[in-house]
């Protein structure tokens, strides 16, 4: 059965993040708060975690999820080039609202799915996720919903969704925002590659502050066709 902990009360926050501390270690599941909505957490070198992490929410392995981490060291060690554009967007957006896509490094054992060779990561902009992060290292993290639902924007409406498939929930309140994380294919950048960042989704980080950090290197943003709908 899942535990259930408010994080505002202090009494309830050091016991449930040492649960969650334990679940993770055990290769279970669980959800926590973020800066954009909240996520559900499983250890990123777990394959049989972050495929629980995609079970549960009902998505195949052609969606991996993305990587949360407490800090530029920690991308330098998942990826296998960082290049000097997408540093100074990391300087800018993080912690933040802001997924970036690179080359992941060859190395890792791991397994987040159908990755093509890259890995999305994130440094979110939330204490309790920190403080998650530099205990248990990177986390495979997706928006902790059924997909095909709404992202959850507190830790009852993910619990609603996602029910005993996950051990440990942290509350901390509504999210701070609802808005999911922007999210940039920076792998064009990579290696000397010349190529230019693309936005695949739009989110917490507009386009417009992408470009003044990107200029050139950033594709221009598509023209709307006309009479098409925004998205959802």
């Amino acid at each position: 059965m899942s535990s259930f902990f408010d994080c505002r009360d202090e009494s309830q926050l050091l016991a449930g993040m040492r649960q969650a501390r334990q679940a993770i270690a055990r290769g279970e599941l669980v959800v926590m708060p973020t800066d954009t909505v909240y996520g559900i957490a499983a250890d990123a070198f777990s394959p049989a975690a972050v495929a629980a992490l995609l079970a549960a929410k009902g998505r195949g392995r052609q969606q991996p999820p993305p990587v949360l981490v407490a800090g530029l060291n920690t991308v330098r060690a998942l990826v296998s080039d960082l290049p000097e554009p997408v540093e100074r967007l990391v300087e800018t957006h993080w912690p933040g609202g802001l997924t970036i896509v690179l080359p992941a490094q060859p190395s890792l054992s791991w397994d987040l799915g159908e990755t093509r060779g890259t890995v999305a990561v994130r440094m979110p902009a939330h204490r309790l996720a920190l403080e998650l992060l530099e205990e248990t290292g990177p986390l495979a993290v997706s928006s902790a919903n059924l997909t095909g639902r709404p992202a959850a924007v507190d830790a009852f409406s993910a619990r609603d969704m996602l029910g005993d498939s996950v051990a440990v929930y942290l509350d901390d309140g509504a999210s701070i925002t609802g808005v999911p994380s922007t999210i940039v294919d920076a792998t064009a950048l990579a290696h000397g590659g010349g190529g230019r960042a693309r936005v695949l989704r739009h989110g917490a980080v507009s386009f417009a502050e992408l470009a003044a950090v990107l200029g050139d290197a950033l594709e221009p943003e598509p023209e709307p066709a006309e009479g098409a709908d925004g998205p959802a």
